[in-house]
């Protein structure tokens, strides 16, 4: 009877496909020879870029060894501009064949004019190569007109691409950043800029350069994005994303509204590899939200904890999101520095994702799911070898290997663990090996560097078009104005700023993917921000989290939009529960403003004591939100409860103090009200 009623609840989750949030376009379908084609293009993408990135360290690494001179037959050098051409040739080569011109346009095969355009994508990454040393010497200076018409036919596959993939925001905002630099020295005050863009032979060549479009953030996408992209698929293709549900399950499933326990663990453990909110909600979704369904979660809220738990994934160390790379390479802060900063946030987060599922069970009386219908922990124990590679890569980073390095030994120990998948027993009680579905062989490996291709397409489009903004703010100076403009908004306060900034990342984010909103935001926002005196690392950070907010943040929230369609429950309730499930985690980066210990910054006894109260804060501000300490609580005890969690939050003496007396004082009154409440029963 169980399993029909599981049955049940599990057909009646709704199924949401990834490409139709996140890209902005209708996937097409391709005719055979296509499939084939695209295909091993996906799996030549990966492939190229790892060989070019981690190639030269393995072949000196077997001179060293061995003395075979391969490194000298084989040296894999190419120039960094040109590297940069070919991965946005080819990861727009990949954008025009898989999506069509429009979601209406879903159409069989890739139409002609799809075929212009990646030709045109090709040819411009050709004209780049013949040309190198020209553009190179010339660049900032003197173009000439074919320059000028190479450069705009690569403006207009930027442009496209990411139209298709990313969506219209991040285009028209890249598109107006463009025309500033044409007409600026027209607009008044401090929007004018004096390199009158007249003389169009100097304006887009420029743009299209190093110095904008090849500039810091596809630098980023061509290096660690398409990386960790790839090491993210091969986690997915040797079952490791799979084996985290399942111990996910087995560790909380049976615990009071277990199943929604089980959606904030995997959050954590399959979040932390992979950068996609919404790929994170069908991936855990799938297995979460039919089973908090069944133990009585209504539609809207097993959504919301999906949704949140999944987007708290893009703030997971050791991979975080694809922003942290970008992050990395404009404050010039090691990743894995930005990666430590990160801990103690996402440890906030996931606390009060806890207590706020948890006090959902208790007001709703759920239950955990029957033990005998969890896996069982004794065997998924022996299975631990499965969290190899992530162990791999944490070690990879500590030992000081380059993060491409370490991606790709995560990625060969990916390969490595799925071959003990194999292992099986056999009804004598003797272990026996097959191929199976699980064992990363030939074919396994080139799926995987299919699907990291597939991945990362969104993100190259994304890293191209903010290349537009960053070069049109290195040109026009427009970056130093805005600051102006900031400081004359904000004055002295950097609160003000802060807030300015909060809010200008949200709206951002709620018309573009995390990733370009941060690109964005750091480009224009951060430098005035670091200009009033606020530390590079907060200030970014600042931004990073609320970029990742924006995809629960009403109206857009397309983390939400994914989990309510897997419930099959209205978008917009569900976005609000996932907004008051979420909520610490927009208070907390206002907290690491004022106190940068929150962010690992100090030694070990300054960081504890705030990680402590700020731990019951987030506990106590779910409490508040939920309206449940040791019992209901009405209006106005909510209300100073959640001041008092606030000041906890904060970390500075005088306030933890007078969060511990109001949280102290509210406890004593509810629990004399339960006790008042009981002997009258």
């Amino acid at each position: 009877m169980a399993n029909v009623q599981q049955a049940t609840v599990a057909d009646d989750v709704g199924q949401v496909d990834v490409d139709e949030l996140e890209h902005a376009a209708a996937k097409r379908t391709h005719r055979p020879w296509e499939r084939v084609l695209f295909y091993w293009l996906c799996a030549g993408f990966t492939g190229f870029h790892l060989l070019i990135l981690t190639g030269p360290v393995v072949l000196r690494s077997f001179d060293d060894w061995f003395g075979t001179g391969l490194y000298r037959l084989f040296p894999l050098n190419i120039d960094q501009e040109l590297f940069r051409a070919i991965h946005l040739a080819w990861g727009a080569t990949l954008g025009f064949g898989f999506f069509a011109i429009a979601k209406s346009r879903g159409t069989q095969g890739v139409p002609w004019y799809d075929w212009l355009l990646i030709l045109a994508a090709i040819g411009a990454a050709v004209y780049m190569w013949h040309n190198l040393v020209d553009l190179q010497m010339n660049q900032g200076a003197i173009y000439e007109t074919p320059d000028l018409v190479y450069s705009l036919v690569g403006l207009v596959v930027v442009f496209e691409f990411s139209r298709r993939t990313a969506g219209n925001a991040l285009t028209i905002i890249a598109a107006v950043f463009l025309l500033y630099a044409v007409v600026g020295h027209w607009l008044p005050g401090p929007l004018y800029h004096d390199k009158s863009l007249k003389d169009l032979w100097f304006a887009f060549p420029y743009i299209y350069s190093n110095l904008g479009v090849f500039g810091p953030t596809l630098e980023v996408s061509s290096t660690f994005i398409i990386m960790f992209t790839a090491f993210a698929a091969f986690l997915t293709r040797s079952k490791a994303g799979e084996y985290f549900n399942d111990l996910s399950v087995a560790l909380v499933g049976w615990a009071r509204g277990g199943p929604a326990k089980v959606a904030v663990l995997s959050g954590v453990m399959f979040g932390s590899i992979s950068g996609s909110s919404v790929a994170n909600v069908v991936a855990s979704g799938s297995v979460t939200i039919p089973m908090m369904r069944r133990v009585g979660y209504d539609r809207a809220t097993a959504g919301a904890i999906e949704a949140t738990s999944s987007t708290g994934g893009q703030i997971t160390p050791p991979v975080l999101g694809a922003a942290a790379f970008l992050m990395a390479e404009a404050t010039g802060i090691q990743y894995a520095e930005i990666a430590l900063a990160a801990v103690i946030p996402c440890f906030l987060f996931y606390v009060a994702c806890y207590m706020h599922v948890d006090l959902n069970a208790v007001k709703a009386g759920l239950r955990g799911l029957p033990r005998s219908e969890l896996p069982r922990l004794v065997p998924m124990a022996a299975r631990l070898y499965m969290l190899a590679p992530i162990a791999v890569l944490v070690w990879a980073f500590t030992a000081g290997y380059s993060a491409f390095l370490a991606a790709g030994l995560g990625m060969l120990a990916c390969v490595a663990v799925s071959w003990f998948n194999g292992l099986d027993r056999d009804p004598d009680g003797r272990w026996r090996w097959r191929y199976s579905d699980g064992v990363m062989g030939p074919r396994g490996i080139i799926d995987a560097l299919e699907l990291g291709a597939r991945d990362s397409m969104q993100l190259v489009a994304v890293c191209a078009a903010a290349g537009i903004v960053v070069g049109v703010i290195a040109l026009t100076g427009i970056g130093g104005r805005f600051a102006y403009i900031m400081q004359a908004i904000a004055g002295d306060s950097q609160l003000l700023a802060m807030l300015f900034t909060m809010v200008v990342v949200t709206i951002l984010g709620m018309g573009m993917p995390t990733t370009a909103a941060y690109a964005i935001a750091a480009a224009v926002v951060a430098p005035g921000l670091v200009q009033i005196g606020v530390p590079k690392l907060v200030a970014h950070m600042f931004i990073f989290y609320y970029a990742v907010l924006s995809a629960i943040t009403p109206p857009v929230a397309v983390a939400s939009i994914a989990a309510a369609g897997m419930a099959k429950a209205d978008a917009w309730k569900t976005s609000w529960i996932a907004v008051k499930l979420g909520l610490a985690t927009f208070i907390v980066p206002l907290m690491f403003f004022y106190s940068p210990t929150l962010l690992g910054q100090g030694e070990w006894l300054e960081i504890l004591p705030p990680l402590i109260t700020a731990t019951i804060g987030v506990c106590l501000l779910a409490c508040a939100t939920e309206g449940w300490l040791v019992g209901p609580m009405p209006l106005p005890v909510r209300v100073v409860l959640f001041v008092g969690a606030v000041c906890l939050i904060a970390p500075e003496p005088i306030t933890d103090g007078i969060g511990l007396v109001i949280a102290l004082g509210v406890w004593g009154y509810q629990a004399m009200a339960r006790r008042r409440a009981v002997g009258q029963g």
